[in-house]
């Protein structure tokens, strides 16, 4: 058995397959710090080495991470963030310098290591306007056209293509169909997708990923329809668990299957972890339906009105289907406000909700917009929110949150195809996941968001490194 302690870091540790043998010829080794500490500043800052020395049973007054490399569970698919129109127009309303800047530091080798990326099929709520691919009442979908997304969007979709290389992973969601195929008939505030247009809408998907894939983007996967249960003042679009279940037996699934895309990966649910069970246990329940679907997705919009995220449905969700994978698709800080973009409490937003996902299954993890200029937008229904990067379209500057920090103490280190390690904390403030990487490194993640510091320990079979965890901190040790 080997175990790990750490405090508010990430850690990376090569080893080989017996982790007692490795500690044991290893003894005395040291580990590098990356070190993100809002009282002093610090960001993502080069911390030196921590050595680590015998300790064979730790006491109940020492503040520890335990990991075993003996436990594995999920594999990473890998992380990233929504490129929107929101996004994209904001990108080109700035310098090429500046562009460079964006894409680099998401997407290149010196960035946050962003592997994954997702778009919105027909306008959302951060687009500047409302549209679609086809004309009205066009049910042949001879008018289909991405024309639209090939100002912004598409060019900047490439851009992060190219950078990333063969990691790409690329995925769409759709926030409503055409108007005229509605019950409301309006894409916006909810309605329902009418049954004589299940399998024009089906089509529609279809057509999608060939313009695109016609563009050179692969398509990697898709959700059925974002949030199916919230009636917006944006583009939305109702679906029981039934319906949605109807829609992919039906339309959805076998028409990808006809048209040579069984490769793409379905996500259901793509809302909130509040009905995450129900849902997937009511639409997976008809095998045909199930044999369609490769994950389950989810926002995390729940949180913000009660003090307790439900991370265990993630967990009663992944022991009910082992075969799909848990998909976080999107989530942000809403009700921006410029003044407060460098509040540590974005970061620790993220931290926690990262953290925690990936111990209770997730594979995959989409930030929502990777950038939104000043006013937390463009937004068509005046829906402003926060992002990683807040872009200053009239004066060019950039801005980096404390969001984008703490993504990158797990982004940066944690790479696609590595596998979650079992790990425990001994203390509630200190939120820690640890994953080991292809290559053999051992990547913990530890976080304190509590006002006081914490002397910690990384400890692995009688080993341990003394990790200072000061409040409002994060930090990545690699060994």
């Amino acid at each position: 058995m080997k175990r790990l302690i750490v405090s508010c870091f990430v850690v990376g540790l090569a080893f080989n397959a017996n982790a007692q043998n490795y500690w044991k010829k290893n003894a005395g080794k040291t580990a590098k710090v990356i070190f993100t500490n809002a009282s002093t500043n610090e960001k993502m800052v080069d911390k030196g080495t921590v050595k680590f020395e015998k300790m064979v049973q730790p006491k109940e007054t020492d503040a520890c991470i335990f990991v075993d490399p003996d436990f594995k569970y999920q594999k990473l698919i890998g992380i990233g963030g929504a490129i929107t129109d929101a996004a994209a127009e904001t990108l080109y309303k700035l310098p090429k310098n500046k562009q460079k800047e964006i894409i680099d530091a998401y997407y290149g080798k010196n960035g946050l290591g962003y592997t994954v990326v997702r778009t919105n099929m027909n306008s959302c709520d951060f687009s500047s306007d409302s549209y679609t691919y086809v004309q009205d009442n066009d049910t042949s979908l001879k008018s289909f056209n991405v024309s639209h997304d090939e100002k912004y969007k598409i060019p900047m979709i490439k851009e992060a293509q190219k950078a990333i290389g063969k990691d790409f992973t690329f995925y769409f969601s759709p926030w409503s169909p055409p108007a005229w195929m509605k019950s409301n008939k309006s894409m916006l505030k909810g309605g329902r997708l009418e049954n004589a247009f299940y399998q024009t809408w089906a089509d529609y998907y279809v057509k999608f990923i060939k313009e695109y894939e016609k563009r050179g983007i692969n398509v990697w996967g898709l959700t059925v329809q974002n949030e199916p249960m919230a009636t917006q003042t944006w583009e939305s679009c109702i679906y029981t668990a039934e319906e949605e279940g109807d829609f992919l037996k039906n339309n959805l699934g076998p028409t990808l299957w006809k048209n040579g895309f069984k490769d793409k990966k379905v996500m259901i649910w793509d809302h909130n972890r509040d009905l995450i069970y129900q849902r997937a246990t009511t639409t997976l329940s008809n095998p045909e339906t199930s044999k369609y679907a490769s994950g389950i997705g989810y926002h995390w919009y729940e949180t913000w009105n009660n003090k307790t995220q439900l991370f265990d449905n993630l967990a009663e969700t992944q022991r009910a289907f082992p075969d799909k994978f848990l998909a976080f698709t999107e989530g942000c800080k809403e009700q921006f406000d410029m003044s407060k973009i460098y509040d540590v409490k974005l970061g620790e937003l993220y931290g926690k909700n990262m953290i925690n996902d990936f111990n209770k299954g997730t594979a995959l993890w989409t930030d929502w917009n990777v950038l939104l200029d000043e006013t937390g937008g463009p937004n068509h229904v005046g829906n402003f929110c926060f992002a990683p990067i807040i872009a200053d379209t009239k004066t060019g500057e950039v801005h980096y949150t404390y969001e984008y920090y703490y993504v990158g103490h797990v982004s940066k280190f944690i790479k696609p195809n590595a596998q979650r390690i079992g790990s425990s904390s001994n203390r509630v403030a200190l939120t820690s996941t640890t994953f080991m990487n292809e290559n053999g490194q051992l990547v913990t993640v530890i976080m304190n968001d509590s006002d006081s510091d914490i002397d910690a320990n990384l400890w692995i079979e009688g080993m341990a490194a003394k990790l200072p965890a000061p409040a409002h901190s994060i930090q990545t040790v690699i060994l």
